[in-house]
């Protein structure tokens, strides 16, 4: 098994605490993959000051497929992070060198090469979609909590397992969202609820999934990515829509459990 991840990659920094650490959407999906058994290659730019070769160091010990992981002269992205309890609050952040970010021709040719790609609403990866998609290689797509922007719509075609977070809970919006999506095409669509679980949705109708309670929640960071990764890997083991739901729900919870988005 081999999924691509195509997208962004950044430095999360927490100022106030004199924390930071290397990650992104396709980052912390792909290290918790790749600590599942999954083989990963990420397919990104990232800087060429010291925060950049920190993320490859870290990325090549975490055993991923970096070939494709290009290096630009300037810096890599940085979120600034700060703490309410123990969830994280979004600060400013300075896109680096993935303003400038493009996926050429053989990024998206060796993308086609795994068995799945996945990319996020923030991985400018967009454009690369219809090329992988003509290939017959399956994406998956996390839209975060935006259910109305823009490229939810302009994905829709090619996206075979799209991933959103909505904060109200199971509610009749939310059913005909996903079904919506399914009925237009994508093969499953998911819904995260936080501590509320989670709710899914193919040909076959509705599929349930509850949380697993993490024994301490130290930071919520990397939460959403961590259940794509334990979903996926589920698909790719060929599992039931309800054991994929229980794969993310525990991988999630372990995720919680530490401060950085991925188990160390």
């Amino acid at each position: 098994m081999r999924v691509a991840e195509i997208g962004d990659n950044c430095i999360d920094l927490y100022e106030r605490i004199g924390r930071k650490y290397p990650t992104g959407n396709v980052v912390d999906t792909g290290v918790n993959l790749k600590k599942l058994g999954v083989d990963v290659s990420i397919i990104s730019t990232t800087g060429s000051d010291e925060n950049g070769k920190w993320m490859i160091e870290s990325l090549k010990e975490e055993g991923l497929d970096i070939s494709h992981l290009k290096v630009a002269e300037g810096k890599t992205a940085v979120t600034y992070m700060d703490m309410d309890g123990n969830d994280r609050i979004h600060g400013d952040y300075e896109e680096g060198v993935l303003a400038d970010m493009v996926f050429d021709e053989e990024d998206i040719r060796f993308a086609c090469e795994h068995d799945l790609v996945h990319s996020a609403l923030w991985g400018m990866a967009e454009k690369a979609l219809p090329k992988i998609a003509e290939s017959g290689t399956p994406i998956a797509f996390d839209y975060a909590d935006r259910l109305d922007h823009k490229l939810v719509e302009e994905t829709l075609p090619y996206v075979s397992y799209g991933f959103y977070s909505y904060h109200n809970g199971r509610d009749a919006y939310i059913e005909e969202y996903l079904k919506d999506k399914v009925d237009r095409g994508m093969k499953i669509a998911v819904a995260t609820f936080g501590e509320e679980g989670s709710l899914a949705y193919d040909k076959d109708g509705y599929h349930v999934g509850h949380i697993v309670p993490a024994k301490e929640v130290v930071n919520t960071v990397g939460a959403g990515d961590s259940f794509i990764a334990g979903f996926l890997y589920g698909i790719l083991n060929d599992r039931t829509v309800e054991e994929c739901l229980q794969k993310g729900a525990q991988v999630a919870s372990s995720v919680v459990e530490v401060f950085e988005p991925w188990v160390k």
